[in-house]
Parts: C-alpha cells; structure tokens; sequence
C-alpha cells in the first residue's frame, strides 16, 4: 500500500507513519517544514511543498497513492489569511488534483470545533455553527468533500476530532505543558479548569484511521472521534500532579477565550457502528504510560 500523509511531519502524522511503515506501507510526506529530531522516520519519504503551490502539487501527485490523509494546516490560528487558505483551500487544491486518480480512500482531519456553541454530546446530524476561522476552514472543508462524495463519488471520509495525546507532542499542548512543569517541580499557570474536555490517546485515533481506510461503508461519512467521555481540564492536571507527586499548578491564571465551550465531547456511536471502532486506552492508563516515556 502506497500512504500519503499531507502533514506528515506532525504529532499525528509521525505517528500515523509509524504505524503504516510496520505495516511494510510505502510512505509519503507532504509538509512545508521539516520534521522535528524526535518525529524523524528514516523509511519516510519526505517531501516539502505547500498545499497552495498547485504546479508542484500536481507534480508530487503524479505518482498513484491508494490512502491519502490530509492533516496540512497552518498551526498558528492568529494569522486568519494563512489559516483559512492552508486548511480550506489547501484542502481544495488537493482533491482537486486526486479526482482523477485511483486513490481508494481520502481522510480529512476535521474538528470537533467544527460544532461551534452546540451542546455536548456532538452528533454528526447536528447543524454546525463553527465560529473561529479555522474551524470554519475546517467546517467548509467537510461540506466540498460531501459535495464531491456526492457527484463523482470521491472516497472521503472526514474525522472531527476531539483531544488527541501521546507521546512526542508539541511542548504547547496541555498534557505536555503540565508534564513537564511537574516533573520539573515548578510553578505553572491554568485556567479554573473546570471546562469539560475529551481527551483521546494516539494509538486510538490510528486504530481508527486505518479501520476507515479498509472499511468501505467509511466513504462519504462523517465521524466524531473522540473517548465520548468527557472529563474536567482541572482533573486531568490534577491526575497527572498525583503521579509524578511534584509540580504547583496554578488554577484560575489563565482566562478561557471568549469562543470556548465549558463543555465539548463526542457522541461516538456512529464510528461504534460503522467502523466497529471504540477507544481502548483510559485516560489513566494512557497518562501513566506517557508519563513513563517523558
């Protein structure tokens, strides 16, 4: 099997890759930087190119790949001209150029925030009031696969995803930040934490994609992928704290962005259903391990 991750040389992608590369796949990455030390795969083929340069793309896609996921986006949401043309238009120019081709699966990476003020549990029925521009790059992405799904019966499956953790994410990201700081025994500052949040471990969202990738009745469907339990920011830091028995969090410093939900999970019976897909890994389970690794 031929893989191409756009993204690759992220958290997910590193993983993704991973994952595919013990399974004898070749593996392709699109990503305008190179990956970081710790996300390096030798047997990955790395290419560098942005999603807007049609003229390299189609290049680049000249080759015939059988699964395609597309994880490329512009990280930094403050840059809203950036952002809505990496995740939307970048997402446009791609499919674009695969249309014609013999792909056999195409995934994107949604978001949960796609959903926007809709009440938690998220179901995919649900009318979506995206309000930041990347989740209505993200939303907009979504409706022109459907539209392509529709007319030329593009294989696409989307995934909005919830938290995802695991081992060599991004320093930035909640779970590290708190890790480390314990481990370090100092001072760090948090929100009041007591917003619900759905935190889902790494190998479960793999587990996940490779099962949309081989599932047919995938095409076409859109999937929340998350635990489907919701769980308090607070606790979490203070589950972590408990392990490593170090660190000073400091609740209440950091104020919420007036676009956050106090509650967002998933309703996750429709991957349960299609996919036959559910997460294995705890949150206990998966802090403990991850703590080991750090």
């Amino acid at each position: 099997m031929k893989l191409l991750i756009t993204g690759g040389t992220g958290f997910i992608g590193y993983h993704l890759a991973k994952k595919a590369l013990k399974k004898g796949w070749a593996v392709t990455s699109i990503s305008t930087k190179k990956p970081k030390k710790k996300r390096f795969l030798k047997k990955v083929k790395y290419i560098f190119c942005n999603l807007d340069n049609k003229k390299k793309l189609k290049k680049i896609l000249s080759t015939n790949y059988d699964h395609v996921v597309n994880l490329a986006g512009y990280v930094n949401h403050n840059d809203k001209k950036k952002t809505y043309n990496s995740h939307y238009l970048g997402c446009k120019n791609l499919v674009n150029e695969l249309l014609n081709t013999n792909i056999i699966s195409f995934i994107q990476m949604g978001s949960s925030l796609e959903y926007g003020k809709n009440k938690s549990p998220h179901k995919e029925t649900m009318k979506c009031k995206p309000l930041s521009i990347y989740a209505k790059s993200k939303y907009f992405s979504s409706q022109y696969l459907l539209k392509l799904n529709k007319k030329h019966n593009f294989p696409c499956v989307i995934f909005r995803l919830y938290q995802s953790y695991g081992d060599k994410q991004d320093d930035n990201r909640l779970i590290p930040i708190t890790i480390k700081s314990c481990l370090q025994n100092i001072q760090f500052p948090c929100s009041e934490g007591n917003q619900k949040r759905d935190f889902l471990h790494i190998n479960d969202l793999t587990r996940a994609l490779f099962l949309a990738m081989q599932k047919k009745s995938s095409r076409g469907n859109i999937f929340n992928i998350g635990s489907g339990k919701p769980i308090k920011v607070k606790l979490v830091i203070k589950k972590i704290h408990k392990i490593i028995k170090s660190g000073q969090p400091k609740f209440g410093i950091i104020k919420l962005r007036p676009e956050e939900s106090t509650s967002t999970y998933a309703d996750i019976k429709k991957a349960k259903d299609i996919l036959k897909w559910s997460p294995k890994i705890s949150i206990n389970k998966g802090l403990k391990a991850l703590i080991k690794r750090y």
